[in-house]
């Protein structure tokens, strides 16, 4: 007889809890400090543009889960 195909049991958390939105907020914070240190301008700026965008998604997903 044919055997069962092997199924990965591994626990998928929703991005809101895993913290991903927020780490990588502070990736790109701790990159703009440095890039401003060293003296980017443009780089700097954009890090914490990005790094601005993912905590606003984090806290939009945040509340929404709150309230669900």
């Amino acid at each position: 007889m044919g055997a069962l195909p092997a199924v990965a049991s591994a626990t998928v958390l929703p991005l809101q809890f895993s913290g991903e939105f927020l780490y990588w907020a502070l990736v790109f914070f701790v990159l703009a400090i440095v890039a401003g240190l060293a003296g980017f301008r443009g780089v700097a700026g954009l890090s914490m543009e990005i790094a601005r965008i993912l905590v606003l998604v984090f806290l939009v997903l945040a509340i929404i889960a709150l309230i669900l």
